[in-house]
């Protein structure tokens, strides 16, 4: 979902880290589909980068710029740990080994969409940027691993890495996925659209958040980032917004009225619930805004930008 978006932005302005665009490569497990208009060529891959030679073909043409966005969502790197290592850790270090194995002072800039379930309890109320990674789940700890990973990379020369660890990204568009976090968006993307959507933990569960504008924002700006600012510590917490599902719930209910709220049914589920328990809910990633990475200002907005890029400007309208 981000990466067609990062895609149709980078199609509408042209231009990356102030150099225009020439070509763009766009590889996935399934048939990418390319932005709707582009001023420069456009090619789609089918690839799985943990095959073999799969990401040095991809790397041979040597791209300026890497954006490695390809995983296997926590929920379902949860349920199936061969599948979640396979890909995001075996296909991210063979992405960076083929970058490393051209040699010859090539060092590309490789943004890497990192996650805030590198961190699990204990942590303090308000995460800093100084917090070690204590990851409770498969796809936290894989995560965790390739950001070291591009690090020792970069520090290397390898590389120039830059690791943004994303929020939950809401409201996201299209049908639900594995993702344990799935149901943030659910229950605002459903009831926009007069469907209902099912809660399956407590009100007063806190998260982190930012919208896929916001998130597509992050990746263009770090790969036009200054990576002399970053010295060996090459990953950053984006800025997002920390909310209840109350709070949440109070602002679909501003944006969109009781009767988008009425369909919203609670059903906990254990599973879930233990997941999310164990994630963190507020940061203050001031490394990130001295750096220039700006997200959403509060909830509402995040919602009016779901509205305004997925559903034309409009919702359903209940009495």
């Amino acid at each position: 979902m981000l990466g067609g978006k990062l895609a149709e932005r980078l199609a509408r302005d042209g231009v990356l880290a102030g150099e225009k665009i020439s070509r763009l490569v766009l590889a996935d497990v399934a048939e990418p589909r390319g932005p709707s208009e582009a001023r420069f060529d456009v090619e789609s891959v089918v690839a799985d980068l943990a095959e073999e030679g799969v990401a040095r073909d991809l790397v041979e043409s040597r791209p300026d710029v890497i954006f490695h966005l390809a995983a296997v969502v926590s929920g379902a790197a949860e349920a199936d740990f061969e599948s979640g290592y396979r890909t995001n850790l075996d296909g991210t270090r063979a992405l960076l080994e083929s970058i490393r194995g051209i040699g010859d002072g090539y060092r590309p800039r490789v943004v890497f969409t990192s996650t805030i379930a590198v961190f699990g309890t204990p942590f303090p109320e308000v995460i800093g940027d100084d917090q070690c990674h204590t990851p409770l789940t498969s796809y936290g700890t894989q995560k965790a691993i390739a950001e070291l990973l591009l690090s020792d990379y970069s520090r290397r020369g390898f590389l120039d890495g830059v690791g943004i660890r994303l929020p939950t990204i809401c409201v996201r568009p299209g049908k639900p996925n594995q993702a344990a976090s799935g149901f943030f968006s659910n229950i605002i993307r459903e009831p926009l659209i007069g469907q209902e959507a099912v809660l399956p933990v407590p009100e007063e569960t806190r998260h982190w958040h930012a919208s896929p504008r916001s998130a597509v924002g992050f990746m263009l700006h770090a790969a036009a980032l200054d990576t002399g600012a970053l010295g060996d510590r090459r990953c950053l917490t984006m800025p997002g917004v920390s909310v209840t599902v109350a709070e949440q719930i109070e602002a679909l209910r501003r944006v969109a009225g009781d009767g988008a709220v009425r369909l919203i049914r609670r059903e906990l589920d254990e599973t879930i619930m233990r997941i999310v328990a164990g994630w963190p809910r507020n940061f203050d990633p001031r490394r990130a805004l001295g750096l220039g990475f700006r997200a959403d200002a509060d909830f509402d907005e995040i919602i009016q930008a779901h509205i305004e890029d997925e559903l034309g400007g409009s919702v359903f309208a209940a009495g």
